[in-house]
């Protein structure tokens, strides 16, 4: 099993300088990154940290994976946004996960032993609507296997067929839904593992809870009309 690191990351200097000294590089076949059109930096620090960074052609998050999984050269690719937010050593956890067989692999924020970022709040909004959709993506898909409770991290790490399998959109930003959604329905074999999450020290999320979330139901009416 090779499997390949992909930096996602769209003016994220700040996070990079934090979390890219502390990668594992010998845990990884190769180490790449997939820009979104940084202007902040972030594509000169990587390349003078010798990591490799292509320029996705098409915008959106979707379009960001699709080219990720098309510049792997491995078997599998774990994708990790440099943000400071979530554990680097984490990605640690994937190659013995890949090495039992699991096809999809999430780093979950809503099970036994994680942390979410609004954990210490009363109201949690973003968690509680990631949980919901998960429930809601089990409802109508899942018919086997493991239930994925965190629909929308993007800290996931997948086998290159079958991200091919899955045959995501190529727009929009639904992906991290749409991977759990796809491998229910095409029965693959999934599973999550604990991530902590800590609130931003710097800058703000490129995903606002609104038009995210209007977005997503979008895609799942998609869904709900899309043949395997």
């Amino acid at each position: 099993m090779t499997i390949s690191l992909c930096l996602m990351v769209w003016n994220e200097l700040d996070g990079c300088k934090t979390d890219v000294p502390s990668l594992s590089r010998d845990a990884f076949d190769e180490i790449y990154a997939i820009d979104g059109g940084s202007t902040d930096g972030t594509v000169e620090y990587l390349e003078s940290m010798g990591i490799p960074v292509y320029l996705q052609p098409k915008r959106g998050l979707n379009a960001a994976y699709v080219y990720a999984a098309e510049m792997s050269k491995c078997d599998a690719v774990v994708v990790f946004f440099p943000k400071g937010t979530t554990p680097v050593q984490d990605l640690l956890k994937f190659r013995p996960l890949f090495e039992e067989g699991y096809e999809l692999i999430v780093a979950s924020r809503n099970i036994k032993g994680s942390m979410n970022e609004e954990d210490s709040k009363i109201l949690k909004p973003r968690k509680w609507g990631v949980l919901s959709l998960a429930y809601l993506a089990s409802l109508m898909w899942r018919r086997e296997g493991y239930m994925i409770k965190d629909v929308l991290h993007g800290f996931k790490g997948f086998t290159v067929p079958a991200f091919r399998r899955i045959a995501p959109l190529d727009y929009g930003l639904s992906i991290d839904i749409e991977m759990v959604v796809r491998s229910y329905r095409l029965r693959l074999k999934r599973t999550e593992f604990p991530t902590c999450e800590t609130p931003r020290s710097y800058g703000s999320t490129h995903f606002k809870i609104l038009p995210t979330g209007i977005k997503i139901m979008k895609y799942l009416w998609h869904e709900f009309h899309r043949k395997i």
